[in-house]
């Protein structure tokens, strides 16, 4: 029965090397490696070999088996390489397809029109925490704790000291202490307050601040500033006004409106944000001397001058991510 072993060997490997295609590859291992091939029916057989043959039949049977296996494995490699789809040759002549680039978003956009303007203007940037302590986003700011701004329903604490910044009116306070005048700066970014959403309110926007602290600064000053940008952002026809308001940080305070029509020719004052001269309270905080020195600070809201600029009526459109919403900018 060894012999009839090694003639299973040898027939299978003469088979083997007649093999010109997967098909006849996968008729070889049906033959020979499959659940009834002649390699499994003579491992079968070694059961009814003579005791002293057992053994040595075994170990001759599994030797075949994975000779013949690694044979058939082998053959399996080459004729899988060499019917492997060949890689299309590439026409070098023919237009490039083309690729599609990101852009930036209409409010990245709009910061750094802002940020380009203010550059022109002579301001610096300043950028500060997300997460402020009540120190910044408060006490500097003369807020005290009766007011209504610090109200732990109309912030987002995150714990019993710090909060997300309500306003970039932050990055102000530490600026001022860590600089001495003549500051010029304007400072963009996020700000966060539990607002109810609706067509001109989200719980997360963005503000752009501006800060201008000297000798013989005055309210005319700051008028003719916005003035100026105003005019330079959105045209010189663009209507504008101030509307005299109360903030605890300035002093004194004003809102400041734009005129916008919608698509219907409809007319309305919209609020764009707030500004005045900085109260003297807030330089004995930051160490500034309010004998010596005034200033004048105004912030946007980002996305409403947006609005404004493109003809947006509604903010939610801003942070819908509807490409066919942002395209068109």
């Amino acid at each position: 029965m060894l012999d009839t072993f090694h003639q299973i060997k040898d027939q299978a490997m003469t088979d083997l090397q007649a093999v010109a295609d997967l098909d006849q590859l996968e008729a070889f291992r049906i033959q020979y490696l499959g659940r009834k091939g002649q390699v499994l029916l003579m491992l079968s057989q070694i059961g009814k070999l003579p005791p002293e043959e057992k053994r040595e039949g075994g170990q001759l049977a599994n030797q075949i088996k994975q000779e013949v296996t690694a044979a058939y494995e082998a053959c399996k490699a080459s004729l899988e390489t060499q019917h492997a789809p060949t890689v299309p040759s590439v026409d070098v002549t023919l237009p490039g397809l083309p690729v599609v680039q990101g852009k930036p978003h209409v409010i990245s956009q709009t910061v750094s029109d802002l940020l380009e303007i203010f550059g022109r203007m002579g301001f610096d940037v300043a950028y500060g925490p997300q997460v402020e302590d009540e120190w910044h986003n408060f006490v500097a700011l003369n807020i005290d704790e009766s007011h209504p701004a610090r109200d732990p329903l109309d912030n987002f604490y995150v714990d019993d000291q710090r909060l997300l910044r309500s306003q970039t009116s932050t990055i102000q306070i530490r600026v001022m202490e860590n600089t001495r005048p003549p500051i010029r700066v304007v400072a963009p970014g996020r700000v966060y307050r539990p607002d109810t959403v609706d067509a001109t309110h989200m719980y997360m926007f963005h503000q752009l601040e501006a800060l201008v602290v000297d000798e013989g600064v005055t309210m005319v000053d700051l008028k003719t500033t916005i003035d100026q940008f105003i005019r330079t952002y959105f045209g010189e026809g663009t209507q504008w006004r101030f509307r005299p308001s109360f903030f605890p940080f300035t002093e004194p305070s004003a809102e400041i409106d734009l005129l916008l029509v919608d698509k219907h020719g409809q007319e309305n004052w919209v609020e764009m944000g707030g500004c005045g001269m900085v109260d003297p309270n807030v330089f004995d905080a930051v160490g500034i001397d309010s004998e010596i020195y005034t200033g004048w600070a105004f912030g946007f809201g980002v996305e409403r001058l947006a609005m404004r600029k493109y003809g947006i009526t509604d903010i939610r459109l801003l942070f819908e991510n509807d490409l066919r919403f942002l395209d068109q900018f």
